[in-house]
């Protein structure tokens, strides 16, 4: 009984995530987001552009996560990141930190820093 319990869980759970993914981005202003993600901290650990630190992870360059899954982990989240509820973090200003996060350039080749290339060679 049990095991048709955890197939049918999992097969619920797996059928959302796909859902999920099918999803489109809501469309945000880049701009204000990143204005957004300076007000509420999320540099403190993501730091200034989403590249991870110390505290964080990445989410930015590439953005890891398709926008459904982005809000359901920034909503709900029970690690060490607290949960950003809507009335702390409007849907509008989430939609426009995941915009900031989605314009933040890709990261070099570490191959195409001549300093670099130079110490990688020795």
């Amino acid at each position: 009984m049990r095991r048709v319990i955890f197939v049918a869980a999992a097969a619920v759970t797996f059928g959302a995530a796909s859902a999920f993914a099918a999803a489109p981005a809501p469309q945000g202003d880049a701009t204000k987001g990143k204005a957004n993600f300076e007000r509420v901290g999320c540099w403190e650990c993501h730091g200034h552009q989403g590249q991870g630190g110390n505290a964080g992870v990445r989410i930015a360059d590439p953005v890891p996560l398709a926008w459904p899954a982005f809000l359901a982990w920034v909503r709900t989240t029970s690690g060490d990141m607290p949960p950003f509820t809507e009335k702390v973090l409007p849907n509008q200003d989430l939609v426009d930190i995941f915009a900031y996060l989605q314009s933040v350039p890709k990261a070099p080749d570490y191959r195409t820093i001549p300093l670099l290339a130079l110490q990688v060679g020795r």
